[in-house]
């Protein structure tokens, strides 16, 4: 049996990369926190990574919410104690559209989830782990292929995932003087639910529609626990994981 002497909280945790990760770092020995808006979902990933009430929470929130993610910090220290580990996971889209067709609800929606909840986790994560004893811990934040390279007809999300690199940038940098480590996994072509359709037939930027290779989601949850598991003295500040052949360097 792992012993559990560190936590770990992983956003966006009841289905896909999210859940993924959740059930690798409690099999790797971490007390998880999980977070997403279903409970049910929640109560499935707690149930596929058999954890006992001892060595799992599960906690519904909205991270687009300051509110409800302060009682998120404030109820994983009463529970546990600290925090260890931040994966910003949570994360939203739209489906494919055209820049000017674009709905100031759907920029909203997905600004606030990809974006304004990992910020607002952040500096929960930060004001926990300055004063706990010992002081730090590690903050890792999903990325994308596509903070590197947009497809499509996906302004938001594209645009938010950009913006979450130089939130990595940022949050590495201040978090130096108390002991807090930032990095950033793009993945590229998750076998999840919400990539599946990559897999029938995606856009390319030539407007072509052609299927993408998909990579299983435990090649990503072994990333982030070889992140989460390093000594705070080192990082991995960005890690790149994709389906070898999906299209992305050189022209596709």
């Amino acid at each position: 049996m792992p012993s559990f002497t560190k936590v770990a909280l992983v956003t966006g945790a009841g289905s896909g990369i999210g859940r993924g990760v959740a059930i690798a770092l409690h099999g790797a020995g971490y007390q998880v926190v999980l977070v997403g808006r279903r409970k049910e979902a929640l109560d499935e990933t707690l149930a596929l990574a058999k954890a006992s009430k001892t060595s799992a929470l599960a906690v519904p929130t909205d991270v687009t919410d300051p509110a409800a993610v302060r009682e998120l910090f404030a109820q994983t220290e009463r529970a546990l104690g600290r925090l260890d580990i931040l994966f910003n996971n949570a994360g939203a889209g739209i489906p494919a559209a055209e820049l000017e067709d674009v709905t100031y609800e759907q920029w909203q929606r997905v600004v606030q989830t990809n974006l304004s909840g990992p910020f607002f986790c952040t500096q929960e994560a930060f004001r926990l782990m300055k004063r706990q004893t010992p002081q730090g811990g590690r903050i890792i934040n999903n990325g994308s292929i596509s903070a590197h390279a947009p497809r499509p007809n996906s302004a938001p999300y594209t645009a938010t995932k950009h913006a979450i690199t130089g939130l990595t940038k940022s949050t590495s940098l201040d978090g130096r003087k108390y002991n807090i480590a930032c990095g950033q996994i793009d993945i590229g072509n998750a076998a999840t639910e919400m990539a599946k359709r990559l897999g029938e037939g995606a856009v390319q930027a030539d407007g072509t529609v052609r299927p993408e290779p998909l990579m299983d989601v435990s090649v990503v949850a072994d990333a982030v626990l070889y992140m989460a598991n390093l000594p705070l003295d080192a990082n991995v500040q960005f890690m790149t994981v994709m389906a070898t052949k999906m299209p992305f360097v050189g022209r596709g």
